[in-house]
């Protein structure tokens, strides 16, 4: 049986001795968890119902990494999905001792079973001093002064699989950027803002935190380095750093008499004993109905691309070029362009559809680049039918060595991996950007098709979610975080086409909203408050597309200074949707207008505002995007989300996304060559923290009728839920703002 969100069994009550300070609508506090603890009692488990409790971090049997499902039942032989530990949380709210909600007494079958499984744990700060001395070891071997181990894998991934955290490994800091930068006497992490709170809390005492972005830090961990390195050798892996940093760091070494040194094996490697092993799941074909080209398609208009290139010759050279300066080839390392390239999904990287291996395409043949074990006998047949050949993922540097292609040159992007450029040398090499990354960014009609598809039913989980949370908030119940994301998953999991999750959910309360990044963790997650506003930034992976939603609501009465707020990161939102452009223009250029409203009363967010989304692959795409200056161009899909984090207090984030298309306005200056955006999200937006009196008229009437919008869309998914259409409907329907307080302060909320 799967899980029925709509069956509540009568309600346990949890009596407190201060019933005072509980919300307005009860004088009870309803608590979810006695099934659970039931349960956990019945298998013979010690069941600690507080977060923070009896249930020591210490206990935990895994040091870091934990895998749990993020596929449907049906799918469960599938790999599962690395779930890395995150921000812990900033603390209780000022309530009563509370039981967390664990919803159990709602859940069924499997979805009592896989809530049951989801340990989650959380371990204390480990001492890193020994790895640390182990690898000063190594270091002296090669006479290195510093060691950089970067965040990035051989393929430079955003997001990498458990075997590559090796800067996670070695420092004990879990997110998902920043650099380690080891010494003879210390160890640095360099992170930007987002994750200075969180480095705090994970570093034990054998590294120092380095603020990049700060008023007195540096910029980037490459400015730092360069800096301090002086007649020495920094090392690192070669094929953890991209050609176009590579260059640049050993260009701005040598005036420092120091310069880049590439050990012949990792050195991390060399003393992470219980390294995890490399994926090996089945990679598996997606269909054309998904992807609208087929790969024989793509795979020609690459050769078409590769083929106008200029040889590489001087400029200046009027002679014939020899055919070692011809392009005959391009090398793709990107897992995501690969991917796509060939239609094709994997299961390596927590969250990514996506499966390590490398690309090579010639005038006439294709070579990947892949462990054998991962291609079953319907992929393989598959690759035959569209031309591609199969060896080893380790014989790309055998290829590579011996230029097995024969003569020409080979194309490179910028972000291929350094190694790569050292086996091939210069003389054989040309670097151009991505033309793959550039053809995956615009997606065609049936990735759109697909993606408006992929968003309508992910809006309608997230509809039915908010009713359910809603609801139970306003009885009385007290949510955690984690269970508040966990539910979400669970409603997501029963959509069509569902894969897993696009990202780790953001689901925060109160301070830990302010953090841009934080994920709740079950067994220190707070209880989501009804004093200040809560934040759900979440998506799921759908075979039609990938999905990224950020709403904030409010279970209580928010403040003047919460609604001011608020309605500034809604006008930047709504600027940004409303904007239109002639062709040229780049994501960055319209930056400011989601930032305009929020500088008139000194606010302002340090994210961007928006990134690219892929069609069944990584959440974050590129080239294009609101810090990019890639020009945007129809097809193009991206998020806008501006936000507003009041520091340890609270925080809030409007994210919709949204594709570029063609419009056709008044005056058509200079022709058909004006862009706007189409939004994809359909989630009603909160009016309960909007204060109206500062919007415009136009501003008002988008609200009003997105909302309206929202549930003729969703109305023919949910219209058997009587909870989520009285949840739609209200939305739509409600006008903007709280009344104010009456006499001797008296509030009422009109649902």
């Amino acid at each position: 049986m799967s899980l029925d969100p709509d069956v509540t069994p009568p309600p346990v009550y949890q009596h407190s001795n201060d019933l005072r300070s509980r919300s307005s609508r009860s004088s009870r506090t309803q608590s979810f968890s006695s099934s659970t603890r039931n349960h956990a009692q019945a298998q013979g488990q010690n069941f600690n119902p507080i977060p923070g409790g009896a249930r020591s971090r210490s206990q935990s049997t895994d040091r870091s990494i934990k895998y749990v499902h993020p596929f449907p039942p049906h799918m469960l032989n599938r790999s599962e999905t690395f779930k890395s530990n995150g921000t812990k949380n900033s603390g209780r709210s000022g309530r009563p001792t509370l039981y967390p909600s664990e919803s159990s007494s709602t859940l069924v079958g499997s979805a009592l079973e896989r809530k049951m499984r989801d340990e989650d744990p959380i371990t204390d700060r480990q001492d890193t001093g020994s790895r640390l001395e182990s690898l000063r070891d190594h270091m002296r071997q090669h006479d290195l002064a510093y060691y950089v181990i970067p965040s990035e894998d051989s393929h430079g991934s955003e997001y990498i699989a458990p075997s590559d955290k090796r800067r996670e490994w070695i420092s004990g800091f879990t997110g998902t950027a920043g650099q380690a930068i080891v010494s003879a006497t210390t160890a640095y992490l360099i992170t930007d803002s987002r994750y200075w709170l969180q480095a705090r809390e994970q570093l034990d005492q054998n590294w120092v935190l380095v603020q990049a972005g700060s008023v007195d830090g540096p910029k980037t961990w490459v400015d730092w380095i360069v800096e301090r390195a002086e007649n020495c050798k920094v090392g690192m892996d070669a094929r953890l750093i991209a050609y176009e940093q590579a260059t640049a760091l050993n260009n701005a070494l040598k005036s420092k008499n120091a310069k880049l040194y590439y050990p012949p094996q990792n050195l991390v490697d060399l003393i992470w004993r219980d390294k995890p092993a490399r994926s090996r799941e089945p990679i598996y074909v997606q269909p054309k109905e998904f992807t609208g080209w087929g790969s024989n398609e793509k795979l020609a208009k690459l050769r078409e691309w590769i083929r106008r290139q200029r040889p590489a010759v001087p400029s200046y050279s009027k002679a014939e070029p020899k055919p070692s300066q011809i392009q005959v080839a391009t090398l793709i390392s990107n897992l995501s362009c690969i991917a796509w390239m060939l239609n094709l999904r994997g299961d390596d990287i927590p969250f990514n559809p996506v499966f390590h291996s490398y690309l090579f395409v010639g005038i006439e043949s294709a070579t990947l680049f892949i462990e054998l074990a991962k291609i079953t006998p319907e992929v393989d047949t598959y690759l035959q039918s569209i031309g591609v050949a199969v060896r080893d993922y380790n014989d790309i540097w055998t290829f590579l060595r011996r230029k097995e292609w024969g003569e020409g040159n080979v194309i490179i992007s910028p972000q291929t991996s350094y190694a790569i450029c050292l086996m091939l040398t210069s003389f054989r090499y040309t670097v151009l950007p991505s033309y793959v990354e550039e053809m995956k960014a615009m997606k065609n009609e049936t990735e759109l098709r697909g993606l408006r598809n992929a968003y309508v039913r992910d809006g309608a989980a997230f509809v039915r979610w908010l009713a359910w949370l809603e609801e139970k908030m306003g009885q009385g119940y007290d949510v955690t975080e984690w269970e508040a994301a966990w539910r979400l998953t669970e409603y997501r999991r029963k959509n069509k086409l569902y894969m897993g999750l696009a990202y780790e959910n953001i689901s925060a309360s109160g301070p830990n909203a302010a953090l841009p990044h934080y994920s709740p963790h079950k067994s220190t997650a707070r209880m989501i408050d009804r004093e200040t506003p809560y934040l759900n930034d979440s998506g799921g992976q759908y075979r039609d597309g990938t999905c990224d939603t950020t709403r904030t609501v409010h279970f209580g009465r928010p403040t003047p200074e919460q609604c001011e707020a608020f309605t500034r990161v809604l006008q930047g939102h709504i600027a940004i949707d409303t904007a239109i452009f002639p062709e040229g223009t780049t994501g960055a250029k319209l930056d400011v207008l989601a930032r305009k409203s929020l500088w008139q009363d000194g606010l302002n967010y340090m994210h961007g505002t928006g990134h690219g989304v892929g069609s069944f692959l990584n959440v974050h795409e590129g080239p294009h995007g609101f810090s990019s200056e890639v020009e945007l161009v129809p097809g193009h899909v991206l998020t806008n989300e501006p936000g507003f984090y009041n520091a340890g207090k609270w925080g809030m984030r409007i994210e919709s996304a949204l594709f570029v298309k063609r419009i056709r306005t008044k005056g058509q200056y200079n022709g058909d060559v004006w862009l706007g955006f189409e939004r994809l999200t359909c989630v009603p937006i909160q009016t309960k923290m909007v204060r109206e009196v500062m919007l415009s008229k136009e501003e008002r009437q988008w609200l009003k009728d997105h909302n309206r919008r929202c549930l003729e869309v969703l109305e023919p998914l949910l219209r058997q839920d009587k909870r989520a259409m009285k949840y739609l409907r209200r939305e739509a329907e409600r006008g903007i703002g709280i009344a104010g307080a009456g006499p001797g302060g008296l509030t009422i909320d009109w649902d």
